[in-house]
Formats: structure tokens, sequence, C-alpha cells
């Protein structure tokens, strides 16, 4: 890293505090901070929320994954089928709730529709997991931004922390949605930039497709994940990857936060849609830096020489420092820390929220001002915990950092259940729930722990599937006392009006999702 690229990589840090004092003027209350006011453009809001999912390990591990890992290639294209069909149904069944009860914290449906001890259960379970994981991504950003600056570990924790900190901090969710769609630009430029060089260096672009491995370029694999060994078996991404983006996109609060911070139920939609359509094309652009580095990788013995064949995801990094000239390098370096900002400024915002809305303020009531500066001193408190976290991840066992990772698939499925039980069923009570949660939890955490043969992806159906058996089985043991439900149910009106004229979008996702399945077909059926 020369000056030229330090100047770049510090200009792009001091614009986007920049732009948090100037969005954040004018906050009066909590939901200015948390929702932006309500009235935050549904284009940007879409773009904030594709940004959460280009973390620094999608940066590195997919191209890793496509160009080097054993078993690798383009199935990570697989990971993409359900995200359109998982869209509809965040769309009908859930926002549309949520949006009319103008929720800042999701899980406050719970406690109107269950009871406060449902809310408070789920809403733990979100701040434990989503906490832990922010901090293995905050960890695996320095590691990476370590081999690209030179940089010790514990300064670029320190430096990705409390930029993020700062910006989060004074501008809230405006800050967040504004400085992804900064970051997601950042990040679109690095790709096509390291794409481009990555073909040259390959001898162009015919050369480069003509070393790329034919195994490399199958997309599709047509195991179950149901006893087979399949490593990225089809069915699983499509039936258990559904369940796993209903339940990210309708009912994570790091999520569902930002979707009601648009103006309207329409807006929200839209923004939906938008990530809907975009998230395939920006995992399409990975899958491609992942074929060009490889293809470059043949071609370079210094960066052969460089990347062992054991580490893979030390590619990027390494193709960027060594191959990338000055200027061009900061882009890169300066995307990767926009990967590793948006993911973790988003993860701040909602946790302090969910903490807010549903302990401090239950139990210590607030005037509004008093709220906004008590939100403010949350953030900065997660961001502290989080970031001091990461300093110790790496005396963590591998075995756990893959638990941090695979414990969402284990909640997912009967977090969901939770939330559609409570929509839809209008006889289930408290108790089945904990009941069904419980059951369902414990079901997969059985499958974890003796091994079973089932992918974790079906991990996120299969905990759905139980809760609400369980739930649905118990609430004709366990009845409640008569409860007014108005307004907590969808009915079958409901729906009727909230979907007037959106049955032509929906149909298009749907059909997106197909045109995914016959892309990945065409590209070749790997067994």
């Amino acid at each position: 890293m020369t000056n030229v690229d330090w100047i770049i990589i510090g200009l792009y840090m001091a614009g986007l505090i920049a732009m948090s004092v100037f969005v954040g003027r004018g906050q009066e209350d909590a939901e200015d901070y948390y929702v932006g006011g309500r009235n935050l453009p549904w284009w940007a809001v879409g773009l904030s929320t594709m940004a959460t999912q280009c973390s620094v390990v999608s940066f590195i591990s997919i191209p890793a994954f496509v160009a080097m890992k054993e078993g690798g290639g383009l199935t990570w294209l697989q990971y993409e089928v359900s995200v359109p069909l998982a869209m509809v149904a965040v769309m009908v069944l859930l926002i549309p709730l949520f949006r009319k009860l103008e929720l800042v914290s999701v899980y406050a449906y719970l406690e109107m529709r269950f009871g406060l001890g449902v809310r408070l259960l789920i809403s733990a379970v979100f701040l434990v997991s989503r906490g832990l994981g922010t901090g293995v991504g905050i960890y695996t950003t320095a590691l990476v931004l370590q081999v690209c600056t030179g940089l010790s570990l514990g300064v670029i924790l320190l430096l990705v922390g409390i930029i993020t900190i700062v910006y989060d901090t004074i501008g809230g969710m405006s800050a967040v949605v504004w400085s992804d769609v900064i970051q997601l630009v950042v990040i679109f430029v690095g790709i096509f930039v390291c794409i481009g060089f990555a073909i040259e260096y390959a001898g162009g672009l015919d050369a480069a497709l003509a070393a790329i491995p034919p195994e490399r370029t199958k997309a599709l694999s047509m195991g179950t994940g149901l006893g087979d060994g399949a490593a990225a078996p089809f069915l699983a991404y499509l039936i258990g990857g559904f369940f796993l983006y209903v339940a990210y996109y309708g009912t994570d609060q790091s999520q569902t936060q930002r979707e009601l911070s648009a103006p309207t139920l329409d807006d929200t939609k839209r923004s939906l849609m938008m990530n809907g359509f975009g998230r395939a094309p920006l995992t399409g652009l990975y899958l491609l830096l992942g074929l060009a580095t490889g293809a470059a990788y043949l071609e370079l013995p210094t960066l052969r020489a460089l990347v062992e064949a054991s580490k893979p995801d030390y590619l990027i990094p390494y193709f960027v420092v060594h191959h990338l000239p000055e200027g061009i390098r900061a882009v890169l370096v300066a995307a990767m820390l926009a990967a590793g900002m948006s993911s973790l400024d988003s993860a701040l915002n909602s946790l302090s929220a969910a903490t807010m809305q549903d302990f401090v303020l239950r139990y210590r009531p607030l005037e509004p001002a008093a709220q906004l500066r008590a939100s403010k001193r949350v953030t900065i408190a997660w961001g502290v915990a989080i970031t001091g976290f990461g300093f110790f991840v790496d005396r963590i066992a591998d075995t756990v950092l893959e638990a941090v990772n695979k414990i969402g698939s284990a909640f997912n499925g009967p977090i969901l259940a939770t939330f559609i039980l409570g929509v839809l069923v209008r006889r289930v009570s408290a108790a089945p729930i904990v009941l069904g949660v419980g059951v369902g939890v414990a079901s997969n955490l059985a499958l974890w722990l003796f091994d079973a043969p089932v992918h974790f992806m079906w991990w996120n159906a299969i905990g759905f599937i139980v809760t609400v058996v369980v739930a649905v089985a118990a609430s004709f043991v366990v009845t409640a006392g008569p409860r007014d439900l108005t307004g907590l149910v969808l009915r079958p009106d409901d729906i009727r009006t909230n979907e007037t004229g959106w049955g032509l979008p929906y149909a298009a996702l749907m059909g997106y999702a197909a045109l995914i399945v016959l892309i990945a077909i065409y590209l070749g059926v790997t067994t």
C-alpha cells in the first residue's frame, strides 16, 4: 500500500462520517433514529438491503469457492434460487401487518399476539445470535484487510469498528441506508475493476474461458442432502433456502427494521422486489470474479506461490495487493472495507433497536429526546462489545466458528413458524408456541449434535415444520382465554386488499426463480 492508496481510503472514510452528520440532522426521537422517520426512498432501502449481503466473506469466499475450493464452482448460484420466492411470501404474509402496526422492533408484534414472554425470548435469541455472528464478521474483515494493508489485526479491528460506530451513532438508520448505497456502488466498481485486470492477466477473455476447468462451470447439483452426502444439493437450497430467506427478510430485526423505513407499504414492497431481482446478478458478478481470478491464478506464478491450495480465501486479497496498480488497489481495499462496514452498520442499529424497544423502554420509560440519547449510547455499547469480541475470535476453535454460522439454521425455522402461526392461525396461543419453538430448536440441535446425514440448509425447513406441528397440536390441549386479535391476524379480505395490483410483479418474481434454475441447467448438471 502506498501513500496514494492511504489517501484514497482516508477520504472514503471521512466522506462516510461527513455524510452521517448531514443525514443525521433534525433527529428528534427514536423513530427518526431507528427507521429514518419512515421516509427513506424505497430504492435506497432496496440497495441497502442488497449491500448488507455483500460481506467481506462474500467478497473473498464466493470467488475462492468458484476458483479453487475442492468441489467448488458455479453451484453457488443455487443459493439464489429461493430468494425471489421468499420475497413473495414476505410481501404477502408479514410486511403488511408490520407496516400497519408501525413497528420499530418487529418482535413487538409477538407481544401483541402472544404476550411479553414470547417477545423477550425471540428478541434475546436475535441479540445473542446476531451479536456473535457480527463479531465473527468483523474479525473476518480484519483478517482479510490485514493481508491487503500490512497493518496489524488489532489496528484494523479498531479502525473498522470505530469508523462504523461513529457514522452509525450519528446518523442512525438514515446513515446506515445511505452509506450502504455508497458502499454498494464502491463494491460494484471494485468487482468490475478486479474482473477486468484478472482477464487481462489471463491473456484475454478467450484465454480466460479456455483456462476454466469444465467441472467448475457446472451450476446445478441434483443431490438431495438427505443421506446422500451432497455438498451443495439443489433441493436443500430450494426448499431449505426458501424458509431461510423468509425468516431472514421477514423476521430478522436487521432486515425488517430497514424495510419499515420506507414511506408506505407499496414502497417497502418495491424495495423487496429490487432485492428479489438484484441479488442473483450481484452473486453472478462474484461468480465471474471467481472464474476470472481463477484463470489469472493459472497464468501468474507469483500468485500461485502466494496462495496455497489449502487457503483459497487468500486468492482475492493477494491478487489485489500484488497485481493491481496504485490507486486502483485502493479502490479494491475500499470495496472490502465497504463490504465489512455495510454488514456491521445494520447489525449495530438493529441490535440497538431491539435492546431499547424490547428491554430498556419496558422497564424505564423515557421522553422522546431522552430515548434518542439513550439509543445512541446503546449503539455505542453494542459497537464496543462486538469490536471487543473480534479480538477474541482467533482464540476460538474452528468448530465453534462453524457453530456460530450454523446456529442461524437451527433457529430460523422455529422463529419463522412463531410469526407465521401468529399471522395465520388464531387458535394458537403463547404456551403452545413456546413448546413448539423448544421442540423445533431441539430437533435441529439433535440433527447437528448426532451428525445426522442431513444438509444444514434443511434445518430451516425441518425446524419450521416441527414447530408448526407441535404448536398446533398443543393448541388443542392448551387453550387460551378469549382475546381480541383484531389487526393481528390476517384475514382473506386483508390479503386481497393488500395485494391488489401486485399479482403481476409476484408472477414475475416466480418466473425469475425459474429462470435462475434454467440458467443453472444450461450451464450443466453435476451429480
